[in-house]
């Protein structure tokens, strides 16, 4: 009743031990699926996160499991433990978040363990710096209970700054169809610590502007700026606890 969703990033060697990225939070979500993303997970002790590396690991290489994968896990908060959900065994929407803390370019590792290439790393080199937010910029409606929208994009002006990743592929005049997934960009932002992240974010969404569909971008800025997500104090019920069309 009271959970996070912890993720990790793993990479599968085969016959070799796997390797951890370190952990993703990923309790911000709607239906049941993601819509911000973190690293690292605010308010959950280290020891804690660290079993839960060390047990994906341990999963990923008794599988003998070869290339990107993520381990997904329950966090009971109150009880302060962890269950497995599932492992997808790909890259996820949220990599970017992954990348700007570590500094790899995860698409060419996994491209190089396909290739059979030794990466030139273990576990003791991945060092995480600073603070990364995602945020899932999709066309829909947030204040009428995120249901999808289609139309044209008539303005798009992206932020710019050199803390500010943007992972898209519309433009002005481009047509959201109704055929696929909504999500049209992902906004992700680097920072020292999670305070100057959550702050960029704020900044990097006054900064972008779009015209011509709803967008979950207002939606990006009142999550930051709720008190309960400033101060790691929230859950996967975040949405239905605090989120209403008046904001």
């Amino acid at each position: 009743s009271n959970a996070r969703h912890i993720e990790i990033q793993v990479f599968g060697l085969g016959e070799k031990k796997a390797l951890h990225f370190y952990e993703r939070d990923c309790s911000i979500q709607r239906r049941f699926q993601k819509i911000i993303e973190e690293s690292p997970a605010p308010k959950i002790e280290q020891s804690i996160i660290d079993e839960m590396a060390e047990s994906a690991v341990s999963f990923v290489t008794n599988q003998k499991y070869e290339g990107a994968g993520t381990i997904e896990y329950i966090y009971d908060i109150d009880n302060k433990k962890f269950y497995f959900l599932e492992m997808n065994t790909r890259l996820q929407v949220e990599h970017p978040v992954t990348e700007l803390i570590t500094g790899l370019d995860l698409v060419e590792e996994q491209i190089k363990v396909a290739r059979g290439e030794k990466l030139d790393y273990v576990q003791d080199d991945i060092k995480a710096h600073g603070h990364a937010i995602e945020l899932r910029l999709t066309a829909e409606e947030p204040e009428n209970d995120f249901v999808p929208a289609i139309g044209s994009i008539e303005q798009y002006d992206p932020p710019q700054h050199d803390w500010v990743r943007l992972d898209d592929f519309v433009y002005e005049g481009y047509e959201i169809p109704i055929y696929y997934d909504n999500m049209f960009a992902k906004l992700i932002v680097w920072g020292e610590d999670r305070t100057q992240a959550i702050e960029r974010m704020i900044m990097a969404i006054n900064d972008f502007k779009i015209e011509g569909v709803p967008t979950t971008l207002d939606f990006g800025r009142f999550v930051m700026q709720h008190p309960k997500f400033v101060d790691g104090d929230f859950d996967t019920n975040f949405i239905a606890q605090y989120y209403t069309p008046e904001g």
